[in-house]
């Protein structure tokens, strides 16, 4: 029970006033009184007393949860240098819908001890308003007996996505954890990490986790997930790709039990403070429709970047291009859509649109400011599929009957120091310059953008928001979602009237900046199938990932004469085989857009490179090679690499041949949801190449880019690990010399440099 004699402090600066705990608005002042529920990790133990007031602001629910009555008022931070253990949480934020985020630390002090308890946001809660109770989620285990075979899969799905990103992290073993696993509706989430033992958790262990599911589990699906636990067990299953791909077709299967009926509507408004509006959105402002009749439900928003002349025609340009390169994904039947594959189709229609923004500009002879620009997010639903791209910091909200869930992270340098674990959000976010853009439509050619492609199964009525800063700005949509878009799914409230109430709400609340918001909703029927569900075990070479190179011949639009890869029947999906002509100019657009993220400075409090967890790797055998022990597959820190051909950087700059680079560390990658991550390398020499001059934009919240040179040595380079692959590298045996051995390590730079690769 909560202390009835605790009191919310108004988050507004300028009242602070006390308000009971029932209040949902501030007595004083009427601003929006948020309830944070903070999970503490305690490892076991009591956090407090019910009832008890914590460090004069937290006020202890149970043993592990409490609530902060300071809501306004920013909590203490880590040190990150002395807590290792909070990077974890940082780095994999691109998976904060299933992971916790870290919040603060509340600081207790018990006579001459002092300690720090770590307080993480979000935690899987039901939250009963009648009789003021808190109660945890059910865990995985509890709530498996009671899901429909849907769900089943739809949660196994998850805990195959997170496998590598959380094993590379070193937490894995959180995924074994049944105390740990809750689920909220139809997502998976974790109260907390758990570490893993010195010998890393493999794939047999999930397969014998899940074995133990089988007897409540769904007899539709009872076969599919026990020749999946076997395949695993087995190590038939080598890799979460290729257990991904199993459980995508089971999904499909089922998904032809699910019959989808969805609405959208959009809306778009200058705003009180702005002369014209710079963004725009598909279909047209004002349209209602649904599917069926309409063949597609296709869904953007897009907001010109602010400041930049052209913002309105930038994002008409985005929409109208999308929509044409969308318009032919449609033709292929949907229940038969290579999943990975429509992800790379979208990024690439996201890459034609950019470019053709950024011809224009090129055209126009646009420099610097005067370069015209555009976010972009937009939504495809695909049978028991939602699939959303985005690019800069328009946003995509997940509404359910159990939450509302921020989907997308914006590319903004805030978000940017977090997944690189140098901040906590909440401290990032308050820094000079933290909302600046570091990529949006227009700005540089495609070899050097990275959109964010995801995709959800969908098992219930749902809303998804599609919405620009001006509305999701200073948290209005957190505000407003549980009384102004909510009754959408209980029936009480149409499409068109929340729309125009939440354009309402952005301009009287914010008002600072145009608005345009997109509302799709998801409504499902759902039963049964009669049919059992049989699982293929596909050859883990056959496998697509979302991680393919854009403009490849597998793709739809990377390539005229193909179609979006169709999984056959009964058949493992194999990779297309192109005819000889197509091979060499394909090559040639593989080895030009493979490559590209950030090249930056890292920094530290302590201004030493922080060198973080390394990704687990297998032992080598007693009869492994050199070479197999040393390789790509089993990727450590302190190996070097050297370059085999010339890689062009943004800023003038390029890798010669012959650049040897160190491994510093593996961070869990943002771009796709299939599990993948980016290397950190250290350059250790550089030798008397550089790119052609070029007068092209430098990053968004970048200054201008200098003049063409070699990038200095000492420089870190952030890569995509499987772009790594494809670019062409070599890997140094440990014995061989080489500049990297005899470097000492370089002084680190308080600012961030947002240098990116082409």
């Amino acid at each position: 029970m909560e202390n009835e004699a605790a009191t919310l402090y108004c988050p507004n600066e300028n009242c602070q006033a006390l308000n009971p705990l029932t209040h949902k608005f501030c007595q004083r002042c009427s601003t929006p009184l948020p309830k944070i529920y903070l999970w503490a990790v305690v490892d076991g133990l009591s956090v407090g007393s019910p009832g008890e007031i914590l460090a004069d602001r937290y006020l202890v629910i149970n043993q592990s949860v409490v609530l902060d009555t300071k809501p306004g008022l920013l909590p203490q931070t880590p040190e990150l240098d002395d807590v290792q253990v909070i990077k974890a949480y940082l780095r994999l934020i691109p998976y904060r819908l299933n992971v916790p985020q870290v919040y603060g630390v509340l600081p207790l002090t018990d006579g001459h001890s002092h300690q720090e308890i770590l307080l993480l946001e979000k935690p899987p809660l039901l939250v009963d308003d009648t009789d003021q109770q808190i109660y945890l989620c059910s865990e995985f285990t509890t709530a498996w007996r009671d899901a429909t075979s849907m769900r089943q899969l739809n949660w196994l799905w998850q805990l195959a996505h997170l496998w590598e990103p959380l094993l590379s992290e070193g937490v894995a073993s959180s995924l074994l954890d049944t105390y740990l696993l809750r689920v909220e509706g139809p997502l998976v989430r974790l109260l907390e990490l758990r570490f893993d033992p010195e010998t890393a958790p493999e794939l047999p262990q999930l397969g014998e986790f899940w074995q133990q599911l089988l007897s409540e589990t769904k007899p539709v699906i009872a076969e599919f997930v026990s020749v999946i636990s076997h395949s695993l067990i087995q190590r038939e299953i080598n890799s979460p790709e290729q257990l991904i791909a199993v459980l995508d077709r089971g999904l499909a299967e089922l998904g032809r039990s699910q019959t989808p009926t969805i609405t959208i509507t959009t809306k778009t408004d200058t705003g009180p403070s702005r002369q014209r509006n710079e963004d725009a959105c598909y279909p047209p402002s004002g349209t209602l429709l649904s599917k069926p009749p309409q063949p597609t439900a296709l869904t953007i928003v897009c907001d010109g970047i602010g400041g930049h002349e052209g913002g309105n025609l930038a994002s008409n340009l985005a929409i109208e291009t999308i929509q044409q390169q969308v318009q032919q994904l449609t033709k292929v039947p949907y229940d038969h859509i290579d999943p990975p594959m429509l992800l790379a189709d979208l990024e690439l229609a996201v890459a034609v649109a950019n470019d053709k923004i950024s011809q224009r500009n090129d055209g126009e002879n646009r420099q610097g400011r005067q370069r015209m620009g555009t976010t972009l997010v937009m939504a495809l639903p695909v049978a028991h599929e939602m699939y959303i791209t985005h690019v800069g910091d328009s946003r995509a909200y997940w509404i359910t009957r159990h939450g509302c869930y921020q989907v997308t992270l914006d590319d903004d340098v805030a978000s940017r120091e977090v997944r690189l674990g140098y901040a906590v959000y909440r401290e990032a976010v308050q820094q000079s310059a933290s909302g600046s853009l570091v990529q949006a439509l227009g700005m540089s050619p495609s070899t050097s953008l990275h959109p964010t492609s995801q995709r959800f199964i969908l098992d219930e009525d749902t809303v998804f928001l599609l919405t620009s800063d001006g509305l999701s700005d200073f948290d209005r949509v957190e505000e407003s979602w549980e009384t102004e878009i909510l009754p959408i799914l209980a029936g009480e409230a149409n499409l068109a009237t929340v729309a125009d109430r939440l354009v309402e709400i952005a301009n009287t609340k914010n008002g600072h900046d145009n608005v345009t918001i997109a509302l799709v909703h998801y409504q499902v029927q759902y039963w049964e199938p009669e049919i059992t569900v049989k699982a293929v075990i596909p050859d883990s070479n056959s496998i697509q990932t979302a991680d393919a190179p854009r403009g490849t011949g597998g793709t739809l639009l990377g390539n005229s004469n193909q179609k979006t890869q169709v999984i056959p029947e009964s058949k493992p999906a194999k990779t297309p085989q192109l005819p000889l002509q197509f091979l060499v100019p394909l090559i040639l657009v593989v080895a030009a857009g493979s490559l590209g993220y950030f090249v930056m400075k890292l920094r530290s409090p302590s201004g030493s490179i922080p060198f973080l967890s390394s990704p687990k790797t297998q032992k080598p055998t007693d009869e492994a090679t050199p070479e197999e022990q040393r390789s790509l597959a089993n990727l450590a820190a302190g190996w070097v690499m050297q370059t085999k051909r010339e890689i062009p950087l943004r800023n003038n700059q390029s890798l010669p041949p012959g650049t040897f680079l160190e491994v510093l560390d593996t961070i869990p990658s943002p771009k796709t949801t299939s599990g993948g991550f980016e290397v950190q390398l250290r350059l250790c020499s550089n030798k008397n190449t550089s790119t052609p001059a070029n007068a092209n934009k430098p990053p968004i919240s970048s200054p201008a880019a200098p003049n063409s040179t070699p990038l200095p040595q000492e420089k870190t380079v952030l890569i995509d690990f499987s772009q790594l692959k494809r670019f062409g590298v070599s890997v140094l045996q440990s014995d061989t010399p080489s500049p990297c051995n005899t470097v000492t390590q370089p002084p680190v730079s308080n600012s961030t440099e947002s240098v990116q690769l082409n």
